[in-house]
């Protein structure tokens, strides 16, 4: 369940302190009771596919017009969301990639090597990863498929020797895979991954979603139009929020109704995938529609193409991936803010960093902050 706000009224309040006390007792109260009641209705799935407005009520969610009047305060009164079996440290979770690949956008293969993977891994561990997403198979834009023997190779080794790093023994750290195929995410789960990351949300492989509830693992299914070979011939949309939105709806319905835990299902727009940038913009622009669906949101849009192109030289050409680590930064903040579960990224710390300063500006100053 995503962090909830409270609008607790404009600043120049017209009554004394007790009544206002009272008043904020007693909205705490009925949000605690509206919400227990949809916990119940929806099976613990706070899914919204209607308008922002507060359907249920007849209220809107933020007054007539829309917007906050001016002065309100707005204050997070309940927690961010939680996958069972995946840590729980209460802020937005820091994901670090691990490309065995030699083909990625992103590293270009730097940690295509067994060992280079394993120092990689540790020192995303040390700068204080909370997951650690280890993949085979590149799904960069035109990328072609791998051999499933080949993906196995690849990842299976690396999980299985970071599975005994003492971070991921006394649970600080979890490892995911990063697949599409089911007989992967077995042996990968076998091998020590708590977290299936499948960026198909379950569509490449009709073993995979029955696979993930047999093994009662937690589960990310991604915004998916087809393979990276042909998915930008997909970007098309009449309006890409609210059709991105529909679509993991019916993608959480599949996998629910198939048997994955409602605790352990985690949804993901797809940023880049089978999105032009203005697509990746607009749903940027409008995360609290995707929050609709009741479900832990992962952000995943690490030094992705559509950033190079914003910091494009003078002459237009986008800045390399490894260029785009500050600007990933900067919508790691955006995430947090908007209360996302977890942010995937290649590098780890400036994002842990980034989540730390908007976790600070959120809490109320207590005798002993500075």
């Amino acid at each position: 369940m995503r962090g909830r706000v409270k609008v607790a009224g404009p600043s120049n309040w017209c009554g004394n302190e007790a009544e206002r006390d009272a008043a904020e007792r007693d909205e705490a109260e009925r949000d605690e009771a509206e919400r227990h009641e949809a916990e119940r209705d929806r099976g613990g799935a706070h899914r919204r596919t209607g308008p922002p407005d507060d359907a249920h009520t007849g209220r809107p969610a933020c007054g007539a017009t829309g917007t906050l009047p001016r002065g309100t305060r707005v204050t997070r009164v309940t927690e961010l969301p939680v996958v069972a079996g995946l840590p729980a440290p209460g802020r937005t979770l820091v994901m670090g990639v691990i490309n065995v690949t030699p083909d990625s956008f992103s590293d270009g293969g730097s940690f295509f090597d067994h060992d280079a993977a394993l120092r990689h891994g540790r020192e995303l561990i040390a700068e204080g990863a909370d997951i650690l997403d280890v993949g085979g198979e590149s799904t960069r834009p035109g990328a072609a498929r791998v051999d499933p023997e080949e993906e196995l190779r690849r990842t299976i080794p690396v999980i299985r020797a970071l599975a005994d790093e003492p971070a991921i023994r006394d649970g600080r750290t979890a490892i995911s895979v990063d697949t599409m195929r089911a007989a992967t995410a077995r042996q990968a789960y076998e091998a020590g991954a708590r977290l299936i990351n499948d960026v198909s949300g379950g569509q490449a492989d009709p073993a995979m979603i029955p696979t993930a509830a047999e093994l009662g693992c937690a589960y990310v299914q991604m915004h998916w139009r087809g393979h990276s070979v042909d998915m930008q011939s997909r970007a098309h949309y009449q309006n890409v929020v609210t059709e991105v939105r529909d679509e993991l709806a019916r993608l959480a319905d599949r996998a629910l109704a198939a048997g994955i835990r409602a605790d352990r299902l985690v949804l993901d727009p797809g940023f880049g995938f089978a999105k032009t940038g203005e697509h990746n913009w607009q749903l940027l622009q409008h995360l609290d529609v995707l929050h609709e669906l009741g479900r832990p949101l992962l952000f995943a849009a690490s030094r992705k193409r559509f950033l190079g192109t914003l910091l494009a030289d003078p002459d237009g050409n986008p800045r390399p991936p490894l260029g785009r680590d500050d600007a990933t930064t900067a919508l790691t903040g955006w995430a947090a803010q908007h209360d996302f579960w977890a942010v995937r990224v290649h590098t780890v710390r400036p994002s842990r960093d980034a989540i730390a300063v908007v976790d600070r500006l959120r809490r109320t100053p207590g005798p002993g902050d500075s």
